[in-house]
């Protein structure tokens, strides 16, 4: 459980590849303050990269031509915010699957992001489904807005249409996040304490409100099978919430300061979170363990020492599609790639003022998201992953923690399955 250490020379440490950016316009006399790009995010099927561009407006760009565009023009590729814009009264229904650059004017500085695609079999959760205003399909893809006043704008993808506008909160919605199963269940965090749960098959219908933060919450995360919800905020705390009963299950002691993000690993055994008090803790969901701790200072702060403004505050975490690497960002300019195995990083990169992170679908790229409301992009570290580890996430994707344990087999595999190893 070590911190970056002493020992490993930064000359051996593997400097990560830009494969682009994405620069917001300056206008004249433009002030930073509310330009700050708090999300970014790929669809689920990988056709679309949104982010937020300051103030009011959303970038929805095609992620293929993206990529494209950086082999063919370099790397940088500069925004211009005379490109296309769809309103409501323009949408052409007719170019619906066929991915067009949007710029959406969302009303209200933009705090929030999230992608959801819709599987028809599984239905609103409400009885009444004959009165229903909208009837998602399989080709639906949708993107959640959260606002500076609270509200929380839906919006179709491909045409750039508003369908819902979701009034509830009173505060900021700081974060977004859909059921990974394609039943539309969204998952909203505010600064006025809560987490609320809406249906959108059911036209938005709000079906719960999570209490239990004292203070802001910061960020929340689906464990892949939908079952599982991790809320964090303005607490040392890492809150955990059944999804079926919306209750709450447990909470994670550990941190030391304010605990900012969180992401769960692909197989749902693992869950990491990023905390002001410099580091990133993995934990065991299921039982409440730190399994690993990396630390972006050293040697790491005493939790007294913890809270301080030491430069080295994490703002952002997230874990690789391969279920071996996450990617954190701190406040001393820099992009981090770690292993789950390894006590320090594989690959590192420069990055001032970043803010938020996100792999893309496939995992071969990171986005990172600036203070200025520009996002740069990089090749994330390529591993073959091994045997054990692909048929450890085959069986940790259906089999908690408990169940593992259970299990007739020797001792060292099932560390290996508990990810002790």
């Amino acid at each position: 459980m070590a911190s970056f250490p002493p020992r490993v020379n930064e000359k051996e440490i593997v400097r990560s590849r830009t494969i682009g950016e994405l620069l917001a316009p300056a206008a004249p006399f433009d002030k930073k303050c509310g330009r700050e790009n708090w999300t970014v995010a790929f669809a689920p099927d990988g056709s679309y990269f949104a982010w937020s561009q300051g103030h009011r407006t959303v970038k929805l760009v095609p992620w293929s031509q993206c990529l494209k565009n950086f082999l063919l023009h370099g790397t940088k590729n500069i925004t211009n915010s005379s490109n296309l814009r769809l309103s409501r009264q323009n949408s052409d229904g007719g170019q619906k699957n066929k991915p067009r650059e949007h710029i959406i004017d969302c009303g209200d500085i933009v705090w929030s992001l999230a992608f959801g695609s819709s599987v028809p079999e599984k239905q609103s959760r409400c009885v009444n489904i004959e009165w229903h205003r909208f009837r998602f399909g399989q080709d639906q893809l949708l993107l959640a807005t959260g606002l500076n006043s609270g509200r929380i704008k839906i919006w179709d993808v491909y045409t750039g249409k508003l369908l819902l506008n979701l009034v509830d909160h009173t505060e900021v919605v700081r974060d977004l996040t859909f059921a990974p199963d394609g039943s539309l269940i969204l998952v909203s965090a505010s600064r006025d304490k809560t987490l609320r749960v809406w249906d959108l098959k059911d036209d938005g219908n709000m079906m719960k409100v999570l209490r239990g933060h004292q203070n802001w919450v910061y960020s929340c995360a689906f464990s892949p099978d939908s079952s599982m919800l991790c809320s964090v905020g303005t607490s040392k705390a890492v809150f955990l919430w059944n999804m079926d009963k919306y209750t709450m299950i447990r909470k994670l002691e550990g941190h030391h300061h304010d605990v900012v993000a969180c992401d769960f690993s692909p197989d749902g055994a693992l869950l990491a979170t990023a905390s002001y008090d410099t580091r990133v803790y993995i934990w065991d969901p299921h039982t409440g363990a730190i399994l690993m701790e990396f630390g972006h200072l050293f040697p790491p702060p005493t939790p007294i020492f913890a809270g301080g403004a030491n430069d080295r505050w994490v703002r952002s975490v997230s874990f690789s599609h391969d279920g071996l690497h996450i990617a954190s960002l701190a406040d001393d300019k820099m992009v981090r790639f770690w292993r789950i195995d390894e006590d320090y990083p594989v690959q590192v990169a420069p990055l001032s003022n970043g803010l938020c992170c996100a792999f893309s679908t496939d995992g071969s790229v990171l986005a990172a998201g600036t203070h200025d409301g520009s996002v740069y992009f990089w090749a994330t570290p390529r591993h073959v992953p091994s045997l054990q580890h692909l048929c450890r996430m085959s069986i940790r994707r259906v089999m908690p923690t408990q169940e593992v344990q259970e299990l007739p087999v020797p001792s060292k595999v099932l560390e290996f399955l508990s990810y002790r190893v």
